[in-house]
């Protein structure tokens, strides 16, 4: 029997729970996904201030005020931004003002500095305002008791500006889940070391612990476990206390030498056929002997292993986090030229965008192992299993893979 798609997904998907929330600094609240809504405790402005640099006055005072007949009047006081202590204003006088600063009692309106000579004693002020003009009022952004933030927004700058504004140092956001990612075979070396013949530099491993950072979990990196089932479970054994999911690429097709699939078979892993193109042979399941960690295993060829992550896990973890998006943003483009596509396999191809033209066109081809045409792609192109032609000028569906 082939799984679909679809009922992989929804397998993966069960493994990772929603996170608990987890309170953190502000410093490090960017990018992560709020867990509870942020009510304002006060408001925003405080307190009735200035919305410009000038000077603060009483508008009735300056009425037929104008550049040919200005009103003069002294200048009672300074009052720069931060002054906690600001005397009420006299009738009959102005008091000089900075933007942000705190209005005095009486005042209803600010000139701004431009319409005026700018004296400090005494000013000249050429311009009649209406009353209210450049005050910020108490609570015209922000009234104490409302919510200013929704729980599963994505933390970014504005919002982080805007916690901080309300007097917050800390935010309740959803734990990142804890993903082992595990590489395995005898034949793999680390980068920057010389290459004894039949071996190869090992790629899955940083590439998919870059993948589960981008989606928002933390990436523990267990490099070069060999091809020996007792060894591989020890050494799985020593680290997969306290991570939320184990993923393994390779060793799970049909070769004499699976070690993640002789691992793990009969112990909570099932391993199926997927109708899909690249990344075939999956896995999950929990793993008993280790108090029932989730464990996801993918192909090892590079690409098959790299859009399995994204077809099945990174959706998981990003919805696990409460991400309002935990898919890739999915667009609609005109193919560029002809396909064909196997049937019975829900093919995803790699490819670039003509935003221009709205077209999509093919990088490399359909096989798994053209990791640099991967590197070059902008986006999936999904091919249904059930077509296996494709004329050119087709409107397909395209997953953004910058999004």
């Amino acid at each position: 029997m082939i799984r679909t798609v679809e009922q992989h997904r929804a397998v993966v998907a069960a493994l990772v729970p929603a996170q608990p929330a987890e309170v953190v600094p502000l410093a490090q609240a960017r990018g992560r996904v709020l867990a509870e809504d942020v009510v304002a405790g006060v408001s925003l402005p405080s307190f009735e201030n200035s919305a410009m640099d000038g000077y603060a006055v009483r508008a009735a005072e300056l009425a037929g005020a104008g550049e040919d007949a200005p009103v003069v009047l002294p200048v009672a006081t300074d009052i720069p931004a931060g002054r906690t202590e600001v005397p009420a204003l006299a009738p009959g006088t102005t008091a000089r003002i900075m933007t942000g600063a705190p209005m005095p009692a009486g005042a209803d309106a600010v000139v701004p500095v431009e319409l005026t000579d700018g004296g400090t004693e005494r000013v000249a002020l050429r311009h009649a305002p209406e009353p209210g003009v450049h005050v910020r009022r108490i609570g015209e952004d922000v009234l104490a008791g409302r919510v200013v933030i929704d729980a599963g927004t994505v933390l970014q700058a504005a919002q982080i500006g805007i916690a901080a504004a309300v007097g917050l140092a800390e935010l309740p956001v959803r734990r990142r889940p804890v993903v082992l990612v595990l590489s395995t075979g005898s034949e793999l070396v680390a980068p920057g070391t010389p290459l004894q013949p039949g071996q190869i530099y090992e790629s899955n491993g940083p590439m998919l612990a870059a993948a589960v950072e981008e989606a928002g979990g933390v990436a523990e990196l267990l490099r070069f476990v060999p091809d020996d089932v007792e060894e591989f479970l020890t050494r799985l054994g020593e680290r997969a206390k306290g991570v939320d999911l184990v993923l393994t690429s390779g060793g799970v097709s049909m070769g004499a030498y699976e070690v993640v699939k002789d691992a793990f078979t009969g112990r909570g892993v099932e391993f199926v056929k997927v109708g899909m193109q690249p990344g075939g042979p999956q896995g999950a399941g929990r793993l008993d002997e280790l108090g029932g960690v989730a464990v996801v295993t993918l192909p090892g060829n590079p690409v098959s292993s790299q859009v399995s992550f994204e077809v099945f896990v990174r959706p998981a973890l990003r919805a696990a986090l409460g991400h309002p998006h935990p898919e890739r943003p999915v667009v609609t483009a005109t193919l560029g030229e002809r396909w064909t596509s196997p049937a019975g396999r829900r093919q995803f191809r790699r490819g670039v965008l003509d935003a221009v033209r709205g077209t999509v066109s093919e990088v490399g081809n359909p096989a798994s192992h053209l990791l640099a045409a991967l590197a070059r792609a902008e986006c999936l192109v999904v091919v249904p299993a059930e077509v296996t032609d494709l004329a050119e000028g087709s409107a397909v569906e395209v997953w953004l893979l910058d999004g």
